[in-house]
């Protein structure tokens, strides 16, 4: 009954208004809803795993294999690996990129084209955490709780819970809990 749905999400999807799209009328502004509502019930009954008052933006990438949380989103054109696991309170900005596996490059007496692909390894987004546009996160990577991940970061190792990483490849330069207690380390 799953992949019933996908089918207007893929179809319609596209069509719907963005999440945030306000309208103009008589001076005043009307928040348009329609395509938050559409997307939001589509994915409900898509995904395996799905959490409360999600945000699916318009054109976003995904298969019903992922786990997303409470308050979360997924943004504007963004592709989530099969066995992402994205916790609650999770914002995503558009364009961003996740790969759950990669190709084998192991031997040197084969075309790498030929080697196949390596296992799954899943990715783990922890609660509370904000990934900016068009970050790049790799196989078997875990972002933990709280992290903020800058626009344009590749992330290829895992990232300690509240931690502010940027740069390709993401470096952690700062801790949150030491911004919010008055200190700064960099």
């Amino acid at each position: 009954m799953r992949k019933f749905y996908s089918i207007p999400y893929h179809l319609i999807g596209w069509l719907l208004p963005d999440s945030y799209y306000y309208l103009r009328l008589f001076g005043r502004r009307y928040h348009i809803k329609l395509g938050l509502y559409v997307r939001r019930f589509l994915a409900n009954h898509m995904i395996d795993d799905c959490g409360k008052n999600i945000n699916i933006e318009r054109g976003a990438k995904f298969n019903r294999n992922i786990s997303i949380g409470d308050n979360s989103g997924i943004g504007y054109k963004s592709s989530v690996a099969p066995y992402t696991k994205i916790g609650d309170n999770v914002m995503m900005g558009p364009e961003v990129i996740m790969y759950s596996s990669n190709h084998n490059i192991d031997r040197i007496d084969i075309p790498m084209c030929q080697q196949g692909f390596k296992d799954i390894e899943p990715i783990i987004i922890g609660n509370d955490v904000w990934i900016g546009r068009r970050v790049i996160i790799l196989p078997g990577v875990t972002i933990g709780d709280g992290c903020v991940i800058g626009a344009g970061a590749v992330v290829a190792k895992s990232i300690p819970p509240y931690s502010i990483a940027v740069g390709n490849p993401a470096k952690v330069i700062k801790n949150r809990k030491n911004i919010s207690k008055g200190k700064i380390d960099g």
